[in-house]
C-alpha cells in the first residue's frame, strides 16, 4: 500500500479509533486529553496529504475531470458494484484541513472548559465521530460512499446540540427546552435533505450504472433530462446543508442553542458539507443539469446575501446575528458555483475556507463573551474595548476580516464571486454582481453596527463584571485562526493554487 492510500485510511481510522478509546476512558479530563492527541494526529495525516508523489501529474490531456492526488479504490459491495473509493484532490484537501484543524482546536478547548450538559468525554468522543462524517464527506469518491459519510454527521451533530447546547429564548422556555427545539429543527431539516440525496443518488446510478464519481462528473452516460432532475434533487439536498435561504431557516437556532464548539464545527465546516457537495456531485455529475438551473441558483444566493444582510442589520443577539451572517457569506459562495466559471468556482473554495476560519473564530469570541457575561444581548454588552480590551480587539480582527477588508481572508471569496458574475457577461449576470456588490457593503454596515454596540460606549454592568483575562486555553485556539485569516488574505495562492488545476478539469466539462 502506497503512503498516499495509508494517509487517507489514516485520516479517517485515527478520529474514528479516537471516539472509541475515549468513549472507553475511565477518567473525563484524561479522555478529553487522548481525544485531543487523536485529533492532533488527524490533522498531521490531512496535511501529509499534500506531500508525495501526485498521480494527476501523470495523467494524460484527456484524462477524466476529477485527478486525485492520492486514492484508494477497493472492493465494497461487489454484489452492487461499489467499491470504498476514496480521494484527496486540490478541491477537497484545503477542506481536509479545515475540518481537522477545527476539529483539534474544539477538542483542545474542551480540556480547559467543557460547557454543562454532559460529560466532556462523551463530546470529545462525539465531535470525533462528527469528524469522521465530514471528512468522508470531502474524501469519498464513490457516491453511495458520499451519502453514508454525509449521513454519520447527523445524529451525533444532534446529541451535541441538545446535550450541551441551551440559550434563554425570552419567549419562556428554558434553555434545555430551547436546546431540545432546535435540534429537532436540525435534525428534521438534514433528514428532508437526506431524502432528497437519497433519491438524486438512487437516479444517478441506475441511469449511469456505476456509483463512481470519477466516472460519473461530466454526466456521460446521462441523458439530458436525467441530468436536469439529478441536479434539482442533489442541489435542493445540498442546499439545506449550505444553507441557502430559503432552506435556511434551522441554521440560526442551532448555532444560537449549540455550546460554542458545537457552533464553531457547525459553521466552521458543516455547512461546507453542501456546497463542497454542489461542486464536486451536482455540478460535475450533472453539468447540463447545472447550466439550465444557474441562473435560479444564482438569484437565490443573491437573495440570501441581501436577506441575511438585512436580517443581521435587526439583531440584537451575538451569537443569533453571526448565524445570520454565515446566511449571506455562503450566499456569496453559492454565486460564484452559480457562474459555473473557473473564476466562480475559485471564488466559492476560498470563501469557503475563509468563512470556516472567521466564523469559527467568532463564534469562539462570542462564546468568551457570552461565559464572562451571562448574556448575549447587545444592549447588555457596551463598553468592551474599555473592560476587556484584547478580547475586544479580536473581536474587531474577526469582524472587519468577515466583513472583507483587503488582506483578510474574507475579502478574497466575495469580491472573487462579484467579479465572476459580472465577467460572465450579460445584463442578467452583471445585475446579480452589483447586487451582490450592495450586500457586500450591508455585510460591512451590520459588522459595523455590532463593534459599535459591544465594544464602544460605556461599560455595561455586565461588561463592567467581566473578567478581562484572556485563558491560555482560550488564546491557543483562536491563535490559528487568527493566523490564518492574515496567511489567506496576503497569500490567497494557499487555497487557489492548490485548486487551480482540479477547478480547470471541472470547467473543461461545463462547457456546452
Amino acid at each position: 500500500m502506497r503512503i498516499g492510500e495509508l494517509l487517507l485510511v489514516a485520516v479517517l481510522a485515527v478520529p474514528a479509533l479516537g471516539a472509541v478509546v475515549v468513549a472507553a476512558w475511565p477518567r473525563d479530563r484524561a479522555a478529553r486529553l487522548v481525544g485531543t492527541v487523536f485529533a492532533g494526529l488527524t490533522l498531521l495525516a490531512a496535511v501529509l496529504l499534500a506531500t508525495g508523489e501526485r498521480t494527476w501529474t501523470a495523467w494524460a490531456a484527456d484524462a477524466p475531470a476529477v485527478r486525485p492526488w492520492h486514492q484508494l479504490d477497493l472492493p465494497w459491495v461487489p454484489g452492487l458494484e461499489l467499491r470504498f473509493h476514496l480521494g484527496v484532490d486540490g478541491i477537497s484537501w484545503p477542506l481536509v484541513v479545515l475540518t481537522a484543524l477545527l476539529t483539534l482546536l474544539c477538542c483542545g478547548y474542551t480540556v480547559w472548559k467543557v460547557p454543562a450538559g454532559g460529560s466532556g468525554r462523551a463530546l470529545v468522543a462525539l465531535l470525533l465521530v462528527v469528524e469522521v462524517g465530514i471528512l468522508g464527506t470531502f474524501l469519498a469518491l464513490d457516491l453511495v460512499l458520499f451519502f453514508l459519510f454525509f449521513e454519520v454527521v447527523l445524529l451525533p451533530m444532534y446529541a451535541i446540540i441538545v446535550g450541551w447546547g441551551g440559550s434563554a429564548t425570552g419567549d419562556g422556555r428554558s434553555a434545555r427546552d430551547a436546546a431540545r427545539a432546535a435540534g429537532r429543527k436540525f435534525a428534521l431539516y438534514t433528514l428532508f435533505g437526506s431524502v432528497l440525496l437519497l433519491v438524486g443518488v438512487y437516479l444517478v446510478v441506475t441511469a449511469a450504472g456505476t456509483a463512481d464519481l470519477v466516472t460519473l462528473t461530466g454526466g456521460d452516460g446521462l441523458s439530458r433530462g436525467t441530468q436536469l432532475a439529478a441536479f434539482i434533487l442533489l442541489g435542493l439536498a445540498f442546499a439545506v446543508k449550505s444553507p441557502l435561504w430559503p432552506l435556511h431557516s434551522w441554521l440560526p437556532d442551532a448555532h444560537t442553542q449549540a455550546p460554542t464548539v458545537g457552533s464553531v464545527v457547525l459553521a466552521g465546516v458543516l455547512l461546507k458539507m453542501g456546497t463542497y457537495g454542489l461542486i464536486r456531485v451536482a455540478v460535475g455529475v450533472a453539468p447540463e443539469g447545472a447550466r439550465q438551473v444557474a441562473p435560479v441558483l444564482g438569484v437565490l444566493a443573491v437573495a440570501a446575501i441581501l436577506i441575511g444582510a438585512l436580517i443581521c442589520l435587526a439583531q440584537d443577539e451575538l451569537k443569533r446575528l453571526i448565524a445570520y451572517s454565515s446566511v449571506g457569506h455562503m450566499g456569496f459562495v453559492l454565486l460564484g458555483i452559480a457562474t459555473l466559471t473557473a473564476t466562480g468556482i475559485q471564488a466559492a473554495l476560498i470563501g469557503n475556507i475563509a468563512h470556516g476560519v472567521l466564523t469559527a473564530l467568532l463564534f469562539f469570541l462570542a462564546g468568551a463573551v457570552k461565559d464572562r457575561t451571562g448574556t448575549g444581548s447587545l444592549a447588555q454588552l457596551s463598553g468592551l474595548r474599555d473592560a476587556a480590551p484584547r478580547l475586544a480587539g479580536l473581536l474587531g480582527f474577526a469582524a472587519v476580516a468577515s466583513l472583507g477588508l483587503p488582506g483578510l481572508a474574507g475579502f478574497w471569496g466575495e469580491a472573487l464571486a462579484v467579479i465572476a458574475a459580472v465577467q460572465r457577461g450579460g445584463a442578467f449576470w452583471i445585475t446579480l454582481g452589483v447586487l451582490a456588490a450592495v450586500g457586500g457593503a450591508l455585510t460591512a454596515a451590520y459588522l459595523l453596527r455590532l463593534l459599535r454596540r459591544v465594544t464602544h460606549g460605556r461599560p455595561s454592568p455586565a461588561v463592567g463584571a467581566l473578567e478581562p483575562r484572556l485563558a491560555g486555553a482560550e488564546l491557543t485556539a483562536w491563535t490559528p485562526l487568527v493566523l490564518l485569516a492574515l496567511a489567506i488574505g496576503l497569500a490567497p495562492t494557499l487555497v487557489l493554487g492548490v485548486a487551480a488545476a482540479p477547478v480547470t478539469a471541472l470547467v473543461e466539462v461545463l462547457a456546452p
